[in-house]
């Protein structure tokens, strides 16, 4: 699967995360680097080497999410998903210990900050595409493989 797929709701994230970078906190770091570059001497001004570093890790997030946002598919849920998983599916799983699990498979993007999501590039969410409920995915982890249930699948409309 690509990694450029993402979730109606992941692909407004990165745009509202967009749009508060270039629109509310750029302006303000560029301000506070004017104002310490105002001061002097700005090889000893840490006001000013902090602000600078900033800015440039604002713009380098910036290019990244616009270079993204450009080559992303976003992916809408379908009716014909119903019942199988398949992109953007919540899926409950549950091992031979009775451990359970609920997680939400997305794209690479999305998966930051969340625990419970998990990337379809991910072996767990490679091993449940396109099974049902009740089906058993066998999941390579590094101690060998693994056995899960679909308890439930659900899915955003």
């Amino acid at each position: 699967m690509s990694t450029k797929l993402i979730t109606q709701e992941g692909h407004e994230a990165l745009k509202k995360e967009l749009d508060y970078l270039w629109r509310e906190k750029r302006p303000d770091t560029t301000r506070k680097v004017t104002w310490a570059a105002s001061l002097g001497d700005r090889s000893e001004n840490a006001d000013y080497q902090y602000n600078k570093k900033l800015l440039r890790e604002i713009d380098r997030r910036v290019r990244y999410i616009r270079k993204r946002l450009e080559d992303m598919r976003v992916v809408s849920y379908a009716p014909e998903q119903e019942g199988r998983v398949f992109f953007g599916a919540w899926v409950e799983v549950e091992n031979e210990e009775g451990e359970t699990k609920r997680f939400r498979i997305v794209g690479y993007d999305e998966i930051y900050g969340q625990k419970d999501y998990i990337s379809i590039d991910s072996p767990m969410a490679r091993a449940l595409l396109k099974k049902q409920e009740g089906d058993e995915a066998i999941v390579p982890t590094p101690g060998g493989e693994t056995c899960w249930w679909i308890n439930r699948i659900e899915y955003q409309k």
